[in-house]
């Protein structure tokens, strides 16, 4: 962990539109994890390959696992998966007011319900970077985990991704 994470509640969070459609998660009992499959253009194709090759073994303390397809932009963690996935679209809710939390320097939406209740799984969506990253958190690893995951993820995000408009 060690990274720093800061909370920029309330505060604008741009992103640009477009991307890639968002697909739908499933997990797959016993086999690889599902991540579905993004449509990129070359460049955020190249971009999503980059980050997706520099994901760490391990993430919040979870093993990485496989993952269906085995050469999409994703990594999957533990069980239940922590799911991180490059080329994602605009998560539902994220418009110029949205609330981000800022971990390590990069800016990460997650919808308003998530920062009150804690049952709920955790949805993080970079904020301001082409392409964008999701990280999908379940309940049972909150509070910490997203926490540690964006704290990690944030020196891949800014090496490999554009910043298109700050998160502040």
């Amino acid at each position: 962990m060690g990274g720093r994470v800061r909370s920029r509640h309330g505060r604008r969070a741009a992103c640009s539109t477009g991307g890639a459609l968002l697909l739908l998660l499933l997990t797959a009992c016993g086999g690889p994890v599902e991540v579905g499959e993004v449509e990129l253009s070359g460049t955020d194709r190249e971009a999503c390959a980059a980050f997706a090759e520099d994901l760490p073994e391990t993430l919040a303390e979870q093993e990485r696992v496989e993952i269906e397809p085995a050469d999409a932009p994703a990594a999957a963690y533990g069980d239940p998966p922590i799911v991180v996935r490059c080329g994602v679209g605009v998560p539902e809710g994220f418009d110029l007011t949205a609330s981000c939390e800022i971990a390590n320097g990069v800016g990460w939406y997650m919808p308003e319900e998530q920062y009150t209740d804690q049952d709920l799984d955790q949805t993080l969506t970079t904020a301001g970077y082409r392409p964008r990253v999701e990280i999908r958190v379940p309940a049972g690893y909150r509070p910490n985990a997203g926490a540690a995951a964006m704290a990690v993820l944030a020196e891949p995000v800014k090496e490999h991704l554009t910043l298109e408009d700050d998160c502040d």
